[in-house]
């Protein structure tokens, strides 16, 4: 049987990424994106809109390059696998949340360009070269608008 784990959203930053390091000194950033899907009411009902929040774990040397670019209001685009963790709280009701740990982070600025990091299969310290192939685009040789991102 075939198995696939993926997620990838593209959203806005809901706040600062929260970097850190474990004991043993490797990184580990966390931040939220925020999703929006608006729709057309039918038959009269009014139009609606809705925001969901992906909770993203990135881990070392991808944390390290991506945490600078990334800020509170900006748009990024995010892959990865969808993980959920489990624990007691101090009440004793065991709590969950499920993250998406990020494999490719593509920051879409405009101002500075964007930039990226997605590690080599090979080489997990090495960052990946930023280019127009890294971003989605209509045309590789048009820039991210970002005004054409609907959130």
């Amino acid at each position: 049987m075939l198995n696939l784990n993926r997620a990838q959203v593209l959203g806005n930053l809901t706040k600062d990424p929260d970097m850190r390091f474990t004991p043993n000194g490797q990184a580990v950033a966390n931040f939220t994106v925020a999703t929006n899907r608006k729709w057309k009411g039918r038959d009269g009902a009014p139009d609606g809109e809705a925001t969901e929040y992906h909770d993203i774990v990135v881990w070392g040397k991808q944390a390290e390059a991506v945490v600078p670019m990334l800020k509170k209001g900006g748009p990024a685009f995010v892959e990865g696998r969808l993980q959920t963790r489990n624990w007691e709280g101090q009440d004793g009701i065991k709590r969950y949340k499920t993250e998406i740990i990020a494999d490719n982070i593509i920051v879409l600025n405009s101002r500075s360009g964007g930039g990226s990091y997605t590690p080599k299969s090979n080489d997990s310290s090495a960052p990946a070269p930023e280019s127009a192939t890294d971003a989605p685009s209509k045309n590789s040789d048009e820039e991210i608008d970002i005004e054409e991102i609907p959130f």
